[in-house]
C-alpha cells in the first residue's frame, strides 16, 4: 500500500511545510530540492536503468529515455518548470492555471508507472514530490484563486502518482511496454533530477550546503 499512499503523504507534507514556512526564507526548500535531485537520480540509477537495459536492447533503450527528457521539455514549455521548483504563478491572476494544473498532472501521472512492488522508487517520487508541493502550494496560497480551486488542485495532483501505479498494475502492461514506459520516465527523472543539481544558487551563496545535500541525497539511495 506504500507505493499509492506515499505520494499522496508527500502532497501533504508539503502543503504542511508551505503553511509552516510561508514567511520564513527559501534557503530550507532549495536545500531539500537538491537533497530530492539527487536522490531521485541515484535512484533512478540504482534501480530503473539496469531493469530497463536488462529487458531491452540499449538503443532502443536509450531512444526511450531521449523520448522521455523531450517530452519532459514539452511539458515544461507549459508548466514553466514547476517539476523543478520553479513555479510562476500570477498573484493577481484569478483565471485558474489550467495549463500548469494539465502539465503537472500528465508529469505525476507518468511517473507513477515507475513505481513497482520490488523497487524503492516510490521514495524517490515521495522525496521529490515534498518541495514541488510545498512551493506550488505557497504560490497557491498567495495567489487570488479560491480555496475550492487551491484544495482542488492539490487533491487531484496529489491522486495522479497513484492513478498511474494503478494502471499500470491492473493493464496488463508486461514486457517490453512495460519496460518503455520506464524508460520515458527514466528520460522525465534524468531532466528534472540534473537541472536542480545544476541550477545555480542565488548569489551562490549556498554552493557548500548543497555539495552536503547532494552527497546526502545520493548516499542515502545507495543505502536502502
Amino acid at each position: 500500500m506504500n507505493k499509492f499512499i506515499f505520494p499522496i503523504l508527500a502532497v501533504v507534507l508539503g502543503f504542511i511545510l508551505a503553511l509552516i514556512t510561508k514567511n520564513h526564507k527559501s534557503w530550507n526548500n532549495k536545500l531539500l530540492l537538491s537533497f530530492s535531485g539527487a536522490f531521485l537520480l541515484a535512484l533512478t540509477l540504482f534501480e530503473l536503468l539496469p531493469e530497463v537495459y536488462g529487458h531491452l536492447d540499449a538503443k532502443r533503450s536509450g531512444l526511450f529515455i531521449m523520448c522521455g527528457i523531450l517530452l519532459q521539455i514539452i511539458l515544461e514549455l507549459f508548466s514553466k518548470g514547476a517539476e523543478h521548483g520553479h513555479v510562476h504563478i500570477n498573484k493577481n491572476e484569478t483565471e485558474f492555471p489550467w495549463v500548469l494544473f494539465i502539465s503537472l498532472c500528465i508529469h505525476s501521472f507518468l511517473e507513477g508507472f515507475s513505481i513497482h512492488d520490488h523497487n524503492d522508487m516510490v521514495y524517490g517520487v515521495l522525496v521529490h514530490k515534498i518541495p514541488i508541493a510545498t512551493l506550488i502550494t505557497m504560490f497557491l496560497l498567495q495567489s487570488k484563486y479560491s480555496k475550492i480551486q487551491v484544495a482542488g488542485f492539490l487533491i487531484i495532483f496529489a491522486l495522479m502518482t497513484p492513478l498511474g501505479t494503478f494502471i499500470s498494475h491492473t493493464t496488463e502492461m508486461i514486457g517490453d511496454y512495460a519496460q518503455i514506459m520506464n524508460a520515458i520516465v527514466i528520460g522525465i527523472f534524468f531532466h528534472i533530477s540534473t537541472t536542480i543539481l545544476f541550477e545555480s544558487s542565488d548569489g551562490h551563496k549556498f554552493n557548500l550546503s548543497k555539495l552536503i545535500a547532494i552527497i546526502l541525497g545520493v548516499g542515502v539511495a545507495y543505502l536502502i
